[in-house]
């Protein structure tokens, strides 16, 4: 338990550092923005494969197949919805930039970031619920990775629309925190119910795999650097497919 605790606020920290260094750089440059996140990108595309969707197969005995491929549609569906209930995020930081934002526009940019950080938290905690703590680090890492250049490209617009460090720092931070929660919720409920274990793995698997096709990789693609952010992404994925045969 305080290994999932441990790793449940690495990955809600990983966040608020990347918050940090936000603060640093607040004008980062497109190029630079599109190759870390397409890296991060690449190591959660792998994390997603190897340690929620393979263990989903393996777990599903007869029926893993069909489990999995149930897991991985309905996470994706899930955050499908999400997405259309809370305004998007890129278009929410977008709509910001141009200064001027009140409260309510703050407010709900936090919670689309939030609502949005649930699944990945809970994606990092199922592992642990799967009682593979191995492929649970990979997983965590992954996420923790991804979460760092997300921290860092929230605070520019927020800044520049004239919300003060403080409040913006505290923004972050209860992002960060719904990780964390998300993390003990994924593994309290693997752990009560080991039935649901395969199906949840691929639940999460799936989510992952939506948040990297509908978020990641077409922002990485947006801005002319298709193709370094390509070879980029596959350089995470293989960094993330090291480390698991490493420590495997």
């Amino acid at each position: 338990m305080e290994l999932v605790l441990l790793t449940a606020l690495g990955v809600g920290g990983a966040t608020v550092f990347g918050s940090l260094l936000g603060f640093g750089f607040k004008n980062l440059s497109h190029k630079f923005s599109d190759f870390v996140m397409a890296f991060a990108a690449g190591v959660m595309l792998a994390a997603a494969v190897l340690g929620l969707i393979v263990p989903s197969l393996e777990y599903g005995g007869n029926y893993g197949v069909l489990i999995t491929v149930a897991g991985i549609f309905a996470g994706a569906l899930f955050l499908n919805v999400i997405d259309k209930l809370v305004p998007h995020l890129h278009r929410l930081v977008g709509a910001e930039e141009g200064g001027g934002a009140n409260l309510s526009k703050v407010l709900l940019f936090v919670t689309a970031i939030a609502i949005h950080n649930l699944p990945e938290g809970i994606a990092a905690g199922v592992g642990f619920g799967a009682g593979d703590n191995t492929r649970a680090l990979i997983v965590a890492g992954g996420i923790a990775l991804q979460n760092i250049p997300e921290g860092m490209v929230i605070i520019g617009p927020m800044l520049a629309a004239g919300v003060s460090p403080k409040r913006t720092f505290l923004c972050a931070l209860m992002t960060g925190l719904v990780e964390v929660a998300g993390a003990l919720l994924g593994y309290f409920a693997v752990s009560v119910a080991e039935l649901i274990l395969p199906f949840a793995l691929a639940f999460a698997g799936g989510t992952m795999l939506y948040v990297i096709s509908a978020d990641m990789i077409p922002e990485t693609h947006a801005h002319g650097h298709q193709k370094g952010a390509t070879y980029t992404l596959l350089a995470g994925f293989c960094v993330m497919l090291a480390m698991d045969v490493l420590l495997g």
